[in-house]
């Protein structure tokens, strides 16, 4: 049974990766098709497949007022193994009702196309609860500088998407981003804020050693 008990108005890091530390993104489509999901499954009432729907970038930007949503995506970062996300909870049961569809929809996705069958993730999501809003700040570091976390480069490093691009006013909107941006003078103080600490977030064990506890290595 989950520790954690979610409820509305709080925000939530929520991570998963793949089983045996496999790539749950193969192609730079599957990433993309990972951001898409992130839209299409953040709403109260089931839109079908988008397997089934053809894939338009364009779609990006107009998705998002389709329906009732479920939770407020924060931040993300889709690494090549692993995902991470910074979750606001705004509907009873948003976060589970949302990674649910997520997991189990790019799973069914990933399975046909590469025709595999079984789990693609390592059971069922892991989270924790934000408790402060130094945390807060920090975590939205974590996880929009995940790949410079884990310094992932070379060809492999087409795989990531992060929402850094997204506070930096390069990318099209996805994130609810005010929780964090509200906090800085603009876009450049928080960049700043967030440089400065990649070097922290690199040599600190403490967050690793969390997840770990919480039955989770990256």
């Amino acid at each position: 049974m989950r520790k954690i008990t979610f409820e509305v108005g709080e925000y939530y890091h929520a991570y998963n990766r793949g089983v045996d530390k496999r790539n749950i993104v193969q192609e730079e489509y599957d990433s993309e098709r990972f951001l898409q999901a992130l839209i299409e499954f953040n709403v109260v009432e089931p839109i079908g497949s988008i397997y089934e729907n053809s894939f338009r970038k364009d779609q990006l930007g107009s998705l998002a007022s389709k329906s009732e949503k479920l939770v407020n995506v924060v931040c993300y970062c889709l690494n090549p193994n692993h995902f991470h996300l910074l979750l606001e909870q705004i509907v009873e049961k948003g976060i589970e009702r949302f990674l649910h569809k997520l997991s189990t929809g790019h799973a069914k996705y990933f399975n046909k196309k590469y025709k595999r069958s079984g789990s693609l993730f390592e059971g069922t999501f892991k989270a924790k609860h934000v408790s402060s809003n130094d945390y807060l700040q920090y975590l939205s570091a974590y996880i929009n500088l995940n790949n410079r976390v884990h310094q992932i480069e070379g060809e492999v490093s087409k795989l990531v998407r992060s929402s850094w691009e997204e506070y930096l006013g390069n990318k099209e909107p996805i994130c609810h981003k005010d929780i964090v941006l509200d906090q800085f003078s603009s876009a450049k103080e928080y960049a700043r804020y967030c440089m400065e600490t990649l070097p922290i977030l690199i040599e600190n064990k403490a967050l690793a050693k969390e997840l770990q506890n919480l039955g989770f290595e990256e």
